[in-house]
């Protein structure tokens, strides 16, 4: 019988827009029967290196007119317009290149298919790395990774490498690339499920994805794209699916399966979900209808005894771009560089929304007074000193108390905000800063608070 292979991901057509950054460093030579294209070291290090400044300061079209889309919706709460509206805000900033649209400018995570027929000196891996390392050292961008000294001490890189890079050899005369900058805020809200196959029902699925998403929270700053893998035949596949979803970068899939055994879209469910999630009332942040722009279900094959369920996002610092190397030259994938054409004409009074006062200079009892008369989701304009906290400050006080030492006036007498700037530009008091993703320091809260500290915080 002869073998008909079908691919497990079969896509569409690429309808991805690109722009040319280069022709240099990329030739065609003929060898034998066959012509091959040739591409220098610096043409792979070159497109890493714009593809990672692009993705930390432009996002795309599509996403930036969902944003515009919840201003003119209705039904959206005023607290998802004033998300949505200060999000296009943000983004008109990041836009000029000085300041990245989020502190955390993420991990840099690097997928390459590279043809049959492409050619380079084999150091692919380096040149892509030194590209990610040459965009953190040049622009405004945080270094967030740490090398493990050993089993409890870390020190950072001071590079952001090392960057997660994986090369399949796929397809003939072209180099293709997904370049994703993910924060820790996102990836955190990955979640992989080993559920039984007595789960595929309708009912059943669909009650069990409502209980997970609602766990997702709001931590790691909706609205989100959701992405729910379905099946796999393994962890590590359905997690990198997810992954890979919550890009887009799957879109092209097919719509139904076949005894193939190939990836498919499930558009039904997707539509189903996403309005399961405008339901719960969770919003963009304490209520309302955007808790996710979109969402995504893919269906994959699998062994019968497992039934493995990926639940994950990106975020609304939606960081991603493709890339491509041809005959014709190096691309990369055409970001909006002009996102003030998303930005609607608003009178910011028009958002809704009583905003408090609150004068950070008063003793923390008569702050912690104030803030108590006001319910949850009331917006607050918050004016005088705070202390700025993360991680290591956490862990270090914590180690005080446990050594018998008091609490610190200033975590006592001031708010903690949880954020951890970027780099500061040349004339500008700091980087981007937070506040972002913190459920991580609940942990400290009780501890903290019981001695006196942390009684305000913001993240």
């Amino acid at each position: 019988m002869t073998y008909q292979h079908t691919p497990l991901f079969p896509l569409g057509e690429d309808k991805t827009p690109y722009r040319l950054v280069t022709t240099e460093g990329v030739r065609v030579e003929k060898m034998g029967d066959h012509e091959f294209l040739v591409v220098d070291r610096e043409a792979i290090r070159r497109l890493s290196e714009e593809a990672t400044i692009d993705s930390n300061h432009l996002l795309r079209p599509g996403h930036l007119a969902q944003l515009a889309k919840i201003l003119d919706d209705p039904e959206a709460t005023s607290n998802d317009k004033f998300v949505a509206y200060d999000l296009l805000k943000n983004a008109n900033i990041s836009a000029g290149g000085v300041l990245p649209m989020c502190q955390d400018t993420g991990t840099a995570i690097v997928m390459g298919k590279k043809g049959r027929f492409v050619f380079t000196d084999g150091q692919d891996e380096s040149a892509i790395a030194e590209g990610v390392r040459d965009a953190y050292e040049k622009k405004n961008l945080r270094y967030s990774q740490l090398a493990p000294i050993s089993m409890f001490e870390e020190k950072n890189t001071k590079t952001n490498l090392p960057a997660q890079i994986d090369i399949y050899a796929e397809g003939e005369d072209a180099y293709k690339f997904l370049f994703v900058v993910k924060g820790g805020g996102s990836a955190n809200k990955t979640f992989l499920y080993q559920a039984t196959p007595s789960l595929l029902t309708h009912d059943r699925l669909i009650g069990f994805i409502k209980e997970k998403i609602l766990t997702l929270g709001t931590a790691a700053c909706p609205p989100y794209h959701l992405a729910i893998v379905i099946g796999g035949l393994s962890a590590e596949l359905n997690l990198k699916t997810v992954k890979m979803a919550s890009t887009r970068y799957y879109d092209e899939l097919p719509t139904s399966g076949s005894e193939g055994a190939h990836a498919f879209r499930d558009v039904e469910m997707e539509q189903e979900i996403h309005k399961l999630t405008q339901q719960m009332g969770v919003g963009a942040q304490f209520g309302g209808k955007y808790f996710c722009h979109d969402v995504r279900v893919i269906r994959l094959p699998r062994h019968g005894a497992s039934l493995p369920i990926g639940i994950g996002v990106s975020c609304s610092a939606d960081r991603q771009a493709k890339g491509k190397i041809t005959k014709k030259g190096v691309f990369v994938e055409e970001l909006e560089h002009d996102p003030a054409r998303f930005m609607p004409h608003v009178d910011e009074s028009t958002l809704g929304g009583e905003v408090v006062k609150i004068d950070l200079t008063k003793p923390m009892k008569e702050i912690l007074a104030t803030l108590s008369q006001y319910p949850i989701k009331t917006r607050l304009s918050l004016t005088g000193p705070m202390i700025v906290a993360r991680d290591l400050a956490h862990a270090k006080i914590r180690a005080r108390l446990e050594a018998g030492e008091p609490m610190p006036d200033y975590f006592k007498n001031h708010p903690v905000y949880y954020a951890g700037p970027a780099k500061t530009p040349a004339g500008y008091a700091s980087g981007s800063f937070g506040p972002t993703t913190a459920g991580r320091m609940d942990s400290y809260v009780d501890q903290f608070q019981a001695a006196g500290g942390s009684m305000v915080m913001l993240a």
